[in-house]
């Protein structure tokens, strides 16, 4: 039972991304007396939410002060902790601030019981604190806190049906909770949680017409990026989601987190020099907190155009952080960087690094693990072609490979790679039958062995097929990924074509 509930954690770990942008703004103007969001402890918010911590914690300990009854100190006193450990991914620091919660949630329980945010406050500091164990692989205690929030929420929306932000949160987590693939669903049950992602979207949208209808409601902002990754990352709508972030109002060059998840979204729908764009105006300065990852997503991006400087930003990642995640994966780029260099030299000396340094927790970081153990050098053709297609410069990749065929590759690996390759490019053109010619022939010949590829292509091949609305070929394809074994990338690509079969049921 462990073990099953550890793999379906794992997988629910992708979404935790989205529901920690569901955090990141929960306030109305017109809390009960205990629950007051005053001007200055405003101002502590804003801070806190755009990383200038040393600024949130001043005001806070004088809203604390001046304020001494106003419970949402102690709230807004959790971002700052919360945001600390989930840029950090400092494991002594995450148990050093860990008993924080059990101390705010006491202060949070004197609180006026008839206010809507009593529930919804102390719900919120046990989401923020699950998603933070799930940085650690404390997967039961995430489930245990996301349970107690769960019975929480759905509590208060009983008591207070119009109170906005309680639906925003459960909004996220019906549709986290719908998009767990069929056969893990008793151990969502077990939880005592339920809920759809119809459910969960419609809920969304409903606190998004209420923004729409009320400019001073403090939280429009974060419910738009909170849509977006629901979009982009359960209903596999990335069209979508770029354009709801790309029309709205955000501002990332006054908030690192904004342009996280600007640039987060751009680089996942191909619109790289935008994320590219995004990242080089990203909010620099001592009144901000340091956010390493921002220089990783502008290396890569840079990688991705093949930009001269992207060994600088990656290089600077590597340096700089001292957290757990995408090191391994890291120093795979900068071995790819130095490939595409002509320096082979540097390429094996960045592989070493891979072994030495960093955790293998994450899927990019096994896989950079594997690669090195490997000890094979990447074919730099399809290397080209690869990095120009995740940046979505389709035609360019198209041109890297037009003139080869399987046959020009002596490798078995990279020939079956070569049709994959070409059948993500054709997809991506919009070209559906040479795309599924492609992802067939990559089945046909890459089903018994170990690669991932005829995994992939069978899984893409279920996505345009449920694009087209051909929804008897999408569950063949969906089933034929979910039979395959692949040694890399596994649960990922099965949990996306159960998610599949999930969207297309009732179809």
């Amino acid at each position: 039972m462990v073990s099953i509930e550890s793999e379906n954690l794992a997988y629910m770990k992708h979404l935790t991304l989205i529901l920690f942008l569901t955090l990141i703004g929960s306030f109305t103007l017109n809390a009960a007396n205990q629950f007051t969001f005053s001007p200055k402890l405003k101002k502590a918010y804003e801070a806190a939410i755009s990383i200038r911590f040393d600024e949130a914690t001043t005001l806070l300990a004088e809203v604390k002060s001046e304020e001494p009854n106003n419970m949402m100190a102690y709230y807004v006193e959790n971002y700052v902790d919360i945001l600390k450990v989930y840029i950090n991914e400092d494991y002594e620091e995450f148990k050093r601030l860990e008993p924080n919660k059990d101390k705010r949630l006491k202060k949070l329980k004197t609180g006026d019981e008839n206010s809507p945010y009593y529930l919804y406050t102390q719900a919120e500091i046990r989401l923020q604190w699950a998603v933070a164990r799930a940085k650690f692989d404390e997967y039961s205690k995430a489930m245990f806190e996301v349970r107690r929030a769960f019975i929480m929420l759905e509590k208060n929306e009983k008591i207070f049906p119009d109170f906005v932000a309680n639906k925003k949160s459960l909004g996220i987590l019906h549709s986290i909770v719908g998009a767990v693939p069929p056969n893990y669903k008793f151990l969502v049950k077990m939880g005592g949680l339920s809920g759809t992602i119809e459910q969960g979207r419609g809920e969304i949208k409903e606190v998004l017409r209420y923004a729409d209808n009320n400019p001073s409601f403090i939280f429009k902002n974060e419910t738009i990026i909170m849509y977006a990754f629901t979009i982009l990352h359960i209903g596999n709508e990335g069209k979508g989601a770029w354009n709801i972030i790309n029309s709205s109002s955000l501002d990332a060059s006054k908030n690192p987190l904004i342009c996280f998840a600007q640039a987060s979204i751009a680089q996942h729908t191909g619109n790289n020099d935008k994320a590219i764009q995004i990242l080089e105006n990203r909010p620099k300065g001592k009144a901000y907190h340091d956010f390493h990852y921002l220089d990783y997503m502008l290396g890569l991006s840079k990688l991705y155009k093949q930009d001269d400087d992207a060994g600088y930003y990656l290089n600077k990642y590597v340096m700089n952080f001292k957290g757990r995640n995408y090191i391994k994966e890291c120093y795979h780029r900068i071995a790819w960087f130095e490939l595409l260099k002509g320096n082979e030299q540097g390429f094996k000396k960045n592989m070493t690094r891979i072994i030495s340094r960093g955790h293998a927790s994450i899927e990019g970081d096994k896989s950079a693990l594997k690669a090195a153990e490997s000890g094979k050098t990447p074919n730099t053709t399809l290397l080209k072609a690869r990095l120009l297609f995740d940046g979505g410069y389709y035609k360019k990749a198209q041109s890297v490979l037009e003139s080869k065929t399987a046959a020009s590759f002596s490798d078995k690996a990279e020939q079956l790679e070569f049709l994959y390759r070409k059948g993500r490019i054709y997809q991506a053109l919009k070209k559906h039958d040479q795309a599924i010619s492609s992802y067939n022939t990559t089945i046909e010949k890459g089903s018994q062995l170990g690669y991932y590829f005829a995994c992939r292509a069978a899984l893409e091949a279920g996505t345009i097929n449920e694009e087209l609305a051909k929804y008897d070929a999408a569950r063949t394809y969906y089933n034929k990924c979910l039979d395959l074994s692949p040694d890399e990338y596994k649960n990922g690509l099965h949990a996306k074509a159960k998610a599949g079969l999930n969207r297309i049921k009732k179809k």
